[in-house]
């Protein structure tokens, strides 16, 4: 089971021994895609407890699994006996961040950008232990700030002239991300310009409220990372320091988090338990590893021993599925976990027992379906061996007779054995879905739907 921050933390309240060892782990786990100055910031971690900051963009109200990456990296830090500070972006995210983009965003108002920033700082509170929150008593409590608090007050006359002098477009210029942008065919507005101007100014002002000196993010942040380094050295002498991670990608470039749905999301409403628990135990196995280092607090013993029987045994899938326990319980809790684990139970043959009825349909949302009205289970109910040629289960009455000779035929996860059986009421049990099964992975669902809603239905699919 996944260990909670509050007890990591408790261990290592001094930060000592810990900080000593978190470039070293940072370094096996493959985190450390670039660094301005890797000696001098194992240096600064060394002399006593430091801040880091990374930025999150609110353009959902909702993370999703890109945002794992760096939300477990201040996890780590904290753990070490860092303070973490969450920027999320609500001036910023006015505007959008261009790196990695082909085209602008679109711009949101200033309500649902607000909703977005309560949705996200909600999220976190699962992954770092926030001052003065929980009964947190720690000397590194995370710290949760918005870019919009202090950048709402600034004029723009007063920006161009306490940090717009101290950037040089040469600087600009020289970045990857906008010079990308400006020679495309969408080209790059002003205010997209404007992004890693007050991107910087960000690390200006957290080095100068919090004596924060690191910023990290993902590697596609690295000209925004520099960028507010160069603009600190300038503005206020100080040495700050830069670390990137890796993309969350798979072996062939793709971004992951992605499926033909669309985005794995942080939020069970976006995204179930189950759907959430399934997208890992799916990794391909060349992608399962980098995931279990990059995203999970395993250590490198059970990292190493879960890579030999993947080697071995790739078949059992079992850092697969270690991988998906281990984040499904970190961002849904014990209860999700518990959740996604019944429902790949029942996928599998398992008991369907008092399944809600929106999880059933959650579980079996790919496989085939009928409806049938509340007139045809009424009286003696719907005849079993009509059923099963009704859900596409079997061709024909006699192979439907077959199936149920054979002990292959499942209702709701138990044997039908008796040919006569009538599917009634009673075998819905208060839910609108009842589950067929033939054989071991060959399912249908018979979805129960009043006369009046199927005639309709009926009559406007012709």
């Amino acid at each position: 089971m996944t260990q909670s921050n509050s007890e990591a933390v408790a261990e290592t309240s001094a930060g000592t021994s810990s900080t000593e060892n978190l470039l070293e782990e940072l370094r096996w786990r493959g985190l450390i895609h670039q660094t301005t100055d890797e000696d001098g910031l194992g240096k600064l971690l060394a002399s006593g407890p430091q801040s880091i900051y990374i930025g999150f963009d609110p353009t959902a109200s909702s993370l999703h699994v890109g945002g794992l990456m760096q939300l477990m990296m201040l996890r780590r830090f904290q753990r070490a006996g860092h303070r973490p500070i969450a920027l999320v972006g609500g001036a910023t995210g006015m505007i959008g961040d261009p790196s990695g983009k082909s085209e602008e965003r679109n711009l949101l108002s200033a309500e649902q950008l607000q909703c977005n920033v309560d949705g996200v700082a909600a999220q976190m509170r699962r992954f770092l232990d926030f001052a003065g929150e929980a009964g947190f008593s720690g000397q590194n409590g995370a710290l949760l700030l918005n870019n919009f608090d202090w950048m709402k007050g600034y004029s723009y006359l007063e920006f161009l002239r306490d940090v717009g002098k101290n950037f040089p477009i040469g600087t600009m210029m020289g970045k990857e991300s906008v010079r990308s942008r400006i020679n495309s065919d969408a080209g790059l507005s002003y205010t997209e310009f404007s992004y890693m101007l007050l991107q910087a100014y960000d690390f200006v002002h957290l080095s100068r409220t919090h004596g924060c000196r690191i910023q990290a993010g993902g590697s596609d942040q690295w000209g925004n990372i520099t960028a507010g380094i160069d603009l600190g050295r300038r503005m206020t002498g100080d040495q700050l320091f830069g670390l990137t991670a890796p993309l969350l990608t798979t072996s062939d470039g793709k971004k992951m988090g992605k499926t033909e749905k669309g985005a794995i999301w942080l939020d069970a409403d976006r995204t179930s338990p189950y759907a959430f628990y399934q997208y890992w135990v799916h990794v391909n196995d060349e992608d399962v590893m980098r995931c279990i280092a990059y995203l999970t607090e395993i250590d490198k013993d059970e990292y190493d021993e879960l890579a030999e029987r993947t080697d071995k045994a790739a078949g059992e899938r079992a850092a697969q599925k270690r991988l998906a326990q281990w984040m499904t319980e970190l961002v849904h809790g014990s209860e999700g976990l518990q959740s996604a684990e019944r429902a790949t139970t029942i996928l599998f043959g398992g008991d369907i027992g008092n399944t809600p009825d929106a999880e059933l349909q959650e579980i079996f949302a790919d496989v085939p379906s009928c409806d049938v009205t509340t007139e045809q289970i009424a009286g003696d109910g719907l005849w079993i061996i009509e059923a099963l040629q009704l859900a596409g289960l079997c061709s024909s009455g006699g192979d439907a007779r077959r199936s149920v000779k054979e002990n292959s035929i499942s209702l709701n996860s138990v044997r039908v054995g008796d040919e006569q059986k009538r599917i009634s009421r009673e075998d819905f049990a208060g839910r609108s879905v009842v589950v067929l099964r033939r054989g071991k992975r060959k399912y249908a669902l018979l979805k129960l739907m009043p006369d009046a809603s199927l005639g309709e239905k009926n009559a406007n699919a012709t």
